[in-house]
């Protein structure tokens, strides 16, 4: 039986233990995602009309004129100060990546950090850069932060030219948001900032689980490259969500230090499901959460999945109203998924049905083009 483990609550975010059977991700459905408990059993007659509907229409691309300035995506990507050479040059690698990144998203991309080294106050101007963006819009929010961190036992900081921000203070800027928000933090000792961002419609990734890992984390650069990177594209949609980079990038930091034979200082968290905890990399397979979280807590890596920098042909043919609809009815389905064993079989079912339906009704009003993405791509 799986046991939380026991951590300090001020250096450490509360991993938790699962057990098997959660999942995520239904861009793509196959008869797994309907069977039942027992493999030999199969997709129930009355759903499979329904299962080659929905087959043929998810790939559809949506009949949508969209005003792209309201679905423009801004990065705010914030380089800390470098302290020796060699960090300072990986760090300008890793921004360039993430600028070249949104370039070809056609995203709006604002870097703080790597100016004339005579500005000596990135606290102060990146509390204006928060203050003077949308708290409310369709439109995704970024924040992208490369650097070194500390911790002092009770409180995270991420490093700046000039006075360093703490996660309590980034916690208070980001407050009044209430778009969509990714922050991605690749510091050392960054684990403190997922248990105080965290919250609803957010995405928070760390590249620690622990205050107290506070050796220089090389996850971040294997997090700009795989953003990108069509091999991080586990689902073949032809596009790479934030878990998939999350995963990827994950997986290369371990294989990182295994090949060094050295142990490891990192261990990367996600956390999207606003309760502060956060899941490793290595309770995936695949897309797929193989662990269930502890006494019902909520499952990370919904939103995750339906988070994306560069977004595929089918999906920028989306409207910013559609996606969130269509998003919604996805994580609709799969959290119902997660009331199987509590339910009666003609229950799941049922109400199993009645959300494909609605899915497929979605589909069939808004897709007009087949836009079948190559399952063949590595």
């Amino acid at each position: 039986m799986w046991k939380s483990e026991s951590l300090n609550p001020k250096s450490e975010v509360g991993v938790r233990r699962r057990g098997v059977g959660t999942g995520v991700g239904l861009r793509f459905l196959s008869l797994r995602f309907f069977s039942r408990r027992r493999p030999e059993r199969i997709l129930p007659t009355k759903l499979l009309p329904l299962y080659v509907v929905l087959w043929f229409a998810i790939p559809m691309t949506a009949s949508a004129s969209q005003d792209s300035s309201t679905d423009r995506a801004t990065v705010i990507i914030v380089v800390g100060a470098p302290g020796e050479a060699e960090f300072g040059s990986n760090f300008v690698r890793q921004a360039s990546l993430w600028e070249k990144a949104c370039e070809s998203a056609e995203c709006r991309c604002i870097t703080l950090g790597l100016d004339d080294a005579s500005q000596t106050n990135d606290f102060a101007r990146l509390k204006q850069t928060l203050e003077a963006e949308t708290k409310d819009s369709l439109s995704d929010l970024w924040l992208v932060l490369i650097g070194h961190g500390t911790f002092d036992g009770k409180e995270g900081k991420f490093n700046l030219r000039g006075p360093d921000v703490s996660a309590t203070e980034l916690a208070l800027w980001l407050q009044p948001f209430h778009r969509r928000l990714a922050v991605i933090n690749t510091a050392s000792c960054s684990a403190p900032f997922l248990n105080k961002l965290s919250g609803t419609n957010r995405v928070v990734i760390t590249a620690t689980r622990s205050g107290n890992e506070q050796n220089f984390a090389r996850f971040g650069q294997y997090f700009c490259e795989a953003i990108t990177n069509p091999e991080a594209d586990l689902d073949k949609d032809q596009q790479v969500s934030l878990l998939e980079a999350f995963l990827m990038a994950s997986r290369q930091a371990g294989e990182f230090y295994k090949g060094e034979g050295r142990l490891a200082t990192e261990h990367a968290l996600l956390d999207d499901s606003g309760d502060g905890l956060g899941t490793p990399a290595d309770w995936f397979r695949g897309l797929r959460a193989i662990k269930r979280p502890k006494d019902n807590a909520a499952v990370d890596g919904l939103l995750a999945q339906q988070f994306h920098l560069l977004r595929g042909p089918t999906e920028q043919k989306l409207s910013p109203d559609q996606r969130v609809r269509r998003d919604a009815l996805e994580r609709a389905i799969i959290l119902h998924r997660e009331k199987k064993e509590r339910l009666t079989e003609d229950e799941y079912y049922r109400e199993l049905e009645r959300l494909l339906l609605e899915l497929g009704r979605f589909y069939e009003s808004n897709s007009v083009t087949p836009a079948v993405p190559d399952r063949d791509s590595k």
